[in-house]
């Protein structure tokens, strides 16, 4: 398993893949990501030891939209409980199929739509400046004075759902949950905005 994981982290890499788009294409934390690109691929070499982390495999969902489209109607189901949101904010990549079905799910009750919007996170971004922001696409509906559900496939660390978190209180905007497919953490809050997963590991020792 983790030979196969080193062999696929250096093919991202050599399609030009950041680390944290690395991390996020093969489910793992920003550290294992690092880990694995500087691992060698001779399958003889014993690698290194790995950090502590759980590599996530949803590929059974992402081929299926009809698959991706019951998930979203439960991640959907389970935002409820903390109102009616204006717009639903998919944090790239993966958060986007989610949030794009949930959107649609998560209709008001005048029938108007809830509007889409796309969050660019700083881990994706190829320059290491240190004043880099991530950003909100310009392309989307733009979250001045709206509530917001924040939605992303893994939690791994929540320094992304913190920083989207940030990003749209800079904004003006309200998030009022967070929704994701699995907790690798097991937190139930991030800036005090209360996260709903689908599922949560937990590790034991």
């Amino acid at each position: 398993m983790k030979q196969d994981l080193i062999k696929k982290s250096h093919e991202l890499r050599k399609h030009g893949f950041t680390v944290g788009e690395i991390a996020d294409e093969l489910n793992v934390s920003m550290d294992t990501a690092r880990w694995l690109t500087m691992q060698k691929l001779d399958e003889k070499e014993k690698p290194a030891d790995a950090p502590v982390d759980f590599a996530i495999n949803w590929n059974s969902l992402g081929g299926s939209s009809a698959r991706l489209r019951y998930v979203s109607a439960a991640l959907s189901d389970m935002t409820l409980n903390h109102g009616q949101a204006d717009v639903i904010v998919g944090i790239a990549v993966s958060g986007i199929p989610f949030a794009t079905m949930m959107a649609d799910f998560l209709e008001t009750e005048e029938g108007c739509e809830t509007s889409l919007s796309v969050f660019h996170p700083i881990k994706h971004m190829k320059d290491d400046e240190k004043d880099q922001e991530g950003a909100i696409s310009q392309n989307f509906a733009q979250v001045k004075d709206k509530k917001v559900i924040i939605v992303d496939d893994v939690i791994t660390s929540g320094r992304t759902v913190k920083e989207v978190i940030n990003a749209l209180i800079d904004q003006g905007a309200e998030p009022i949950a967070v929704a994701v497919l699995i907790d690798k953490v097991g937190i139930s809050e991030i800036e005090g905005v209360p996260v709903e997963s689908l599922i949560k590991v937990s590790r034991l020792g």
